[in-house]
């Protein structure tokens, strides 16, 4: 006999519950990126040629580590099986196009476009889960992408209370704000690291806006803070009309299907439209 929990509607259950246990896990595994964002910011490594070459790389690693395998713990019980699949398809997209956008010269970044829309299918648990997982595992290639795996964690779960909570997705014009608000708050977070961990040279178009900051006399941090509140404000807005728009192109059967079982993004990334 089948031992699989189905809802009252007489669909298969789509994960399971969100127990104290559970939201425990959570907690610990923010607190212990964010803890690790302060280490990164406090002892300012001054090479990072090679995530596993210094002392300074493998407690990055190790914090960043043990708190994404802590938030996936209590996270993927929680998701569809479908949802699960996604993701590693989300760090994909982020990855490619990061890296494409990142080269280009343009002082974007596009490396979040899977995150956001993990969390807008999901949850902001979800997006949280997926955004420092994909930068965790992307350092491992791309040692400049670990040290920023907080503000990575941050946006997704950030986007997803903005979209579900606050239904930014309601309407072009409350995308257009909350895409602005994530990337000021992602730009607070992200420029303390790039500019301690790489003096402000991470990314060749960001990178020129903060070497044109500082040739105009702006101090390191000045200057690379300033890059992030022009540049982080512009590339959210762009991520969050790509989720936003992707939602409203699927099937609401399709997109609904991702939704955890309870919690924020339980009643659908559809919900969140209207």
């Amino acid at each position: 006999m089948s031992t699989a929990t189905t809802t009252p509607a007489g669909q298969p259950a789509r994960g399971a519950e969100w127990t104290p246990a559970r939201r425990g896990l959570v907690i610990a595994g923010a607190a212990v990126i964010a803890a690790t964002w302060l280490y990164l910011v406090l002892v300012r490594p001054a090479d990072w040629e090679n995530v596993t070459g210094s002392t300074q790389g493998i407690i990055t690693l190790l914090g960043y580590g043990i708190g994404t395998i802590l938030l996936l713990i209590a996270t993927v019980p929680v998701l569809p099986a479908r949802t699960l699949g996604l993701i590693p398809i989300a760090m994909i997209i982020n990855s490619v196009v990061g890296e494409i956008v990142g080269s280009s010269g343009l002082p974007l970044y596009l490396d979040s476009v899977g995150t956001v829309l993990v969390a807008a299918l999901a949850g902001p648990v979800a997006g949280m889960t997926t955004g420092a997982l994909n930068n965790v595992v992307w350092g491992l290639l791309n040692p400049a992408a670990l040290p920023f795996a907080a503000g990575a964690a941050l946006i997704g779960w950030l986007s997803g209370e903005f979209i579900h909570r606050f239904h930014a997705f309601k309407n072009i014009g409350t995308v257009i704000i909350y895409g602005l608000l994530l990337g000021v708050v992602g730009g607070m977070v992200a420029a303390p690291v790039a500019a301690f961990v790489y003096g402000g040279t991470a990314g060749v178009g960001t990178g020129a806006l903060v070497s044109l900051f500082r040739e105009m006399g702006g101090s390191l941090i000045a200057s690379v803070t300033t890059q992030a509140f022009i540049s982080d404000p512009v590339d959210k807005l762009i991520v969050m009309l790509v989720a936003f728009f992707t939602v409203k192109a699927l099937p609401k059967r399709t997109v609904d299907a991702f939704a955890p079982r309870e919690g924020q993004g339980s009643a659908g990334a559809t919900a969140a439209t209207v």
